[in-house]
């Protein structure tokens, strides 16, 4: 019901994106279809920030997350600012990114778990629950 298919990254199934602090602890995620953009995704993940956390001043995000006016629509509407982590020009294969390693690690945390390695849920909730508590 929630599934879709990402042309750019070529998966079909789900997306999850995830906000987390400095310690690469959640606070929030957001489960949706792969047919739609990260940039998309990731308003829905920042505007359930608002509640969750009162003290936020920045939010660091990759490239993906820049485009269709995020940085702006998240400083006119919150009050914070959306920073891009970009690649070194001159970068060749992996480099760990400032800040962008947190959400990585995150990820590599949650994709140790069965049910997180492979989409083997029907709809939505079940896969977005078994993000928050492994």
């Amino acid at each position: 019901e929630f599934r879709g298919y990402d042309a750019g990254k070529k998966i079909t199934g789900r997306k999850r994106h995830l906000a987390v602090d400095t310690l690469g602890l959640l606070w929030s995620v957001v489960v949706h279809g792969a047919d739609l953009q990260d940039h998309d995704g990731a308003a829905f993940v920042i505007a359930r920030l608002q509640e969750a956390c009162t003290r936020l001043q920045v939010i660091f995000a990759d490239a993906a997350y820049a485009r269709a006016g995020l940085p702006e629509w998240v400083r006119t509407t919150f009050g914070w600012t959306l920073q891009t982590v970009l690649r070194p020009v001159r970068a060749c294969g992996f480099v760990v990114l400032p800040k962008r390693w947190i959400v990585e690690r995150t990820f590599a945390w949650l994709s140790r778990y069965r049910r997180h390695s492979k989409d083997y849920e029907r709809n939505r909730r079940p896969a977005k629950r078994s993000s928050t508590s492994p």
